[in-house]
């Protein structure tokens, strides 16, 4: 077993984390968490948050530089129940799950509560404009001073971060594709400058009302991930990393957390 303080060079303050297989953990509950990075906004310097699941987790299994990159990131949060499994397993619990999409409203409630700027960025043009319109309804006092969609290739890298820049946002969520997702942004992080840059996966669709998030009953059990499965059967062969991480957990739980 093994905790340790991970202290980032633009760290507020040090972080409780348990590794996982190599990759940090912070040990927060929900609460802690918007509280450390309401402080990382007040800092003013660039922070990668990553809300991490068994997916991600076998994908940093798979890909040394992607793994790499995890490591690197100033924050990364239990987002899959797996994980929150896995570190139980390991014998150095985190407090809770903190889930992305609860994650992204309690920090547009302090958005509101401050008066932030906000940039969305990802998804399709309908859903990003939607999901924007309906956040600077559900949070006025937010100011969402620019969105745009997630379909541009590197050629357009420049364009989209000097728009991003020239907007000032406290808060960026990015919603782009899972293999692109989290390497964008901490290609980009220092280039972008702003203080929390979070990937966000599909929760504009859900923001947006395009798709539903999975029944409370689901989420009491911790099965969102069947939900999702039963909603979209085309996400079969991305959900097959599931329990190939419990296996992993299973037949590697000695050096789960070390």
């Amino acid at each position: 077993m093994s905790s340790v303080n991970k202290v980032n060079a633009n760290s507020v303050e040090a972080v409780p984390t348990v590794s996982i297989f190599g990759v940090p953990f912070c040990k927060w509950g929900m609460k802690e968490t918007v509280s450390y990075l309401s402080e990382v906004v007040s800092s003013g310097r660039p922070h990668q948050v990553i809300t991490a699941n068994p997916i991600m987790m076998m994908a940093a299994k798979e890909d040394p530089a992607y793994k790499k990159m995890m490591q690197q990131a100033d924050l990364i949060v239990p987002d899959g129940t797996g994980v929150v499994w896995a570190a139980k397993m390991g014998g150095d619990p985190v407090t809770e799950r903190v889930p992305g999409f609860d994650l992204l409203h309690e920090l547009m409630k302090q958005g509101d509560r401050h008066g932030w700027r906000v940039y969305l960025l990802g998804a399709s043009k309908e859903v990003i404009q939607e999901a924007a319109r309906r956040l600077a309804l559900q949070y006025p006092t937010a100011e969402i001073v620019g969105y745009r969609d997630g379909f541009f290739g590197p050629e357009q890298d420049r364009e989209v971060i000097d728009n991003i820049v020239q907007a000032a946002p406290h808060l960026m969520f990015v919603a782009r594709g899972a293999d692109t997702q989290e390497p964008w942004i901490a290609k980009h992080k220092e280039e972008l400058g702003v203080p929390v840059i979070m990937g966000v996966g599909g929760s504009f669709d859900v923001i947006s009302g395009r798709t539903k998030r999975a029944p409370m009953l689901f989420r009491k059990l911790k099965i969102e991930w069947l939900y999702r499965l039963l909603k979209e059967p085309t996400r079969f062969r991305r959900m097959l990393a599931l329990p190939k991480f419990a296996l992993w957990v299973l037949h590697d739980r000695e050096n789960i957390t070390k």
